[in-house]
């Protein structure tokens, strides 16, 4: 399985891990039943909702339930935790986040301890920063980004030295590419609320896209379809054909959790979770 495949199941099951405190329905049937589910109250019900997986082929307009066959608990612990990564034995960590294999060659892996990096496919690693776990890694035209436990950092020469260019006191609680740049989201301990924002010059500047989203400590995801953006709120799934400037309630919240987005090509998948971790 090659490494970017590994990576994909890793941040599927275990969708945007974050350790900080803190988501106009069509009428269609299948959708009125989603309503309808979310808004029980019972144990069972959130039991269900816990192993519940969500999928859109169309941009949001319909969701179908692909949760049958499902065992087990959808959220999972927050982190794949095992004695050893099974592809990079000699990786010396145990707790992994997240795993990036860059166009040139590198392998990086994100943990508890910090970003570390191989240039020999895994038989030496070296740590390239230490400041608390890191989570997620992404890469665009050279460029390599992570969300952090200080926020989001980059780095330009290959992954040997990365800089906070989101901070605020916060942490990074992810980050995504996007047509010619960035998405990224931040816990701001000013405004005391997660920031959605954009890049398009490589992270170097940023522009907020999350005026017409409510404030909200749990905003969990930001991914892009097309020309279009989706952010997982605990006010459900919003839609913004307009690059943030306005968004659009397309699916309420279930059980009062947040959907957790990931995309593979044209194909919407969402995980409602606890305060979107």
């Amino acid at each position: 399985m090659k490494i970017h495949n590994l990576a994909f199941l890793l941040l599927f099951q275990f969708l945007f891990v974050c350790d900080v405190a803190f988501s106009q329905l069509q009428s269609d049937s299948s959708r009125t039943e989603i309503v309808n589910f979310s808004q029980q109250n019972s144990d069972s019900t959130r039991a269900e909702i816990a192993n519940t997986v969500l999928k859109s082929s169309d941009g949001g307009q319909t969701w179908q339930d692909i949760s049958e066959g499902l065992t087990g608990n959808a959220q999972g612990e927050g982190f794949f935790a095992n004695n050893k990564l099974p592809i990079y034995p000699s990786f010396p960590q145990k707790d992994v986040r997240t795993v990036l294999q860059t166009t040139g060659g590198r392998v990086f892996i994100g943990c508890d301890n910090g970003l570390f990096r191989s240039t020999n496919n895994g038989k030496t690693w070296k740590q390239v920063h230490n400041g608390g776990w890191a989570m997620k890694i992404v890469e665009s035209n050279g460029v390599l980004m992570a969300t952090s436990q200080v926020g989001i950092i980059r780095s330009t020469d290959g992954g040997e030295n990365w800089d906070a260019v989101i901070s605020e006191g916060g942490v990074g609680i992810a980050v995504e590419n996007i047509k010619g740049g960035f998405a990224a989201i931040t816990f701001n301990t000013t405004s005391e609320t997660r920031r959605v924002r954009t890049s398009y010059d490589g992270g170097k500047t940023w522009q907020a896209i999350d005026a017409g989203l409510p404030a909200s400590l749990s905003i969990a995801s930001i991914v892009q379809v097309g020309d279009d953006f989706f952010c997982g709120h605990p006010n459900g799934i919003f839609k913004s054909s307009d690059k943030g400037k306005t968004w659009t309630l397309l699916l309420p919240s279930m059980g009062n959790k947040v959907f957790n987005l990931s995309v593979s090509g044209n194909v919407i998948y969402a995980i409602p979770r606890d305060g979107g971790c």
